[in-house]
């Protein structure tokens, strides 16, 4: 029996014909809803044919639980559908309910593609050129042409600036990151952007403290150090936010946010900034 108060696990079944990650967003946003219960994710992607989807069925069998899918295949879908009502377990089509409202809106009918949200268009090479410029552009580097970014964060170390901006260029967007050291003069380039978004991430010293100390310790770094010092931390912060002010670029309190939520309010910063310049 699991103690009082411990999460309790359930299977969580996700069957999909492309790579599945549509279904794993849905997933994790809905079990975040329950915090007394925490899933047991088993993915099947690439789902293709009667053999592959066996295999899935087998593992539902084996193991019951509820059963997510977006498959376009007909036949697949009557399949796992009376399969899943033989074993008694709910298996609901994602994406139904969404195609069946546009579909009324539109007043068309759907067209259904494998991994159509996946396709070779101008779209993706616009991912694939961001995550280029957005990687050879990570840390400080490549500040030539730093003006060419749609976005540029900056922070002092440990302030989620690498992960930020890979998650921004997966959505397209050109981003380069600079490190903030009160030390050092701050890039010519950087004060010279004129086209680019500059947004500062900060957090709480304390915060930078716990993860400088964790990095430390990973490095397997025991010598004494200023790094991990909250006092010091603190002067890091005070200068980031002065710089910030002082040439009114936003700043962003990433204490207790996801990368994904500093992510989400720099493209809001970003919307806001391409409608003012319309």
């Amino acid at each position: 029996m699991p103690q009082s108060g411990s999460p309790r696990f359930f299977h969580l079944h996700l069957i999909s014909d492309a790579t599945g990650e549509t279904l794993a967003t849905v997933a994790k946003a809905a079990a975040a809803q329950y915090a007394d219960f925490r899933p047991i994710a088993h993915i099947y992607a690439l789902v293709r044919t009667q053999s592959q989807l066996r295999r899935a069925l087998h593992e539902i069998e084996e193991k019951p639980g509820i059963v997510l899918f977006t498959l376009i295949d007909s036949g697949l879908r009557k399949q796992l559908e009376t399969q899943c009502d033989a074993l008694g377990v709910p298996c609901l089509s994602i994406l139904d309910p969404i195609i069946s409202a546009l579909s009324q809106y539109l007043n068309a009918v759907s067209r259904p593609q494998v991994a159509g949200q996946y396709a070779l268009n101008s779209d993706y090479f616009r991912r694939i050129d961001a995550l280029n410029f957005t990687m050879a552009h990570d840390d400080g580097q490549s500040l030539n042409d730093i003006s060419n970014s749609d976005v540029i964060i900056l922070g002092v170390s440990r302030t989620s600036k690498t992960p930020t901006s890979i998650y921004l260029a997966q959505r397209g967007i050109k981003t380069a990151n600079v490190p903030i050291i009160p030390q050092a003069p701050v890039p010519s380039e950087l004060l010279d952007a004129r086209g680019p978004l500059i947004v500062g991430l900060i957090a709480s010293a304390e915060r930078i403290a716990q993860i400088r100390k964790h990095r430390l310790l990973s490095l397997a770094e025991t010598r004494s150090t200023d790094y991990a010092d909250p006092r010091l931390i603190t002067d890091e912060l005070i200068f980031m936010k002065n710089l910030c002010s002082n040439n009114d670029w936003p700043m962003i309190d990433v204490t207790r946010r996801s990368v994904e939520e500093t992510a989400a309010a720099i493209l809001n910063l970003l919307s806001e900034v391409r409608r003012s310049r319309v």
